[in-house]
């Protein structure tokens, strides 16, 4: 089974590492790293690591999957060329405004929350 899972993924936290790992223990997985201006058009803010930085971070974390840098015009570019049987979303993620599931070839899980009142990305200093 094809697994694709799409993140930010900034100053990665053991919040991130449970859910690529249980990512991984769904099938051959692939992430999506969000570009820096898709994180800026999302988020309003730039990440405080580059796409690159937090590209290799997750290829460290999990040397098992396939770690790639998301398209910045399309959201569903990855989702086309890689064709998964499955989506996965972090407990808190949202589809990007204007994709549905039923935009969707597969269906779409949430994975479950890793202590999220200490890992949360937003709960840590930006510094």
């Amino acid at each position: 089974m094809r697994v694709l899972l799409f993140g930010t993924f900034d100053r990665l936290h053991p919040g991130h590492r449970f859910i690529l790992m249980e990512a991984g223990k769904r099938g051959e997985l692939i992430v999506i790293i969000a570009r820096d201006v898709t994180v800026q058009r999302l988020k309003g803010k730039l990440p405080v690591q580059a796409e690159e930085q937090r590209r290799a971070a997750v290829s460290r974390a999990v040397p098992f999957a396939r770690v790639l840098l998301g398209d910045s015009d399309d959201y569903l570019r990855p989702v086309r060329e890689h064709a998964p049987d499955l989506i996965l979303l972090g407990y808190d993620q949202r589809l990007p405004h204007g994709v549905h599931p039923a935009d969707l070839p597969c269906p779409v899980e949430r994975l479950p929350a890793f202590h999220p009142e200490r890992f949360k990305s937003s709960l840590r200093p930006t510094a």
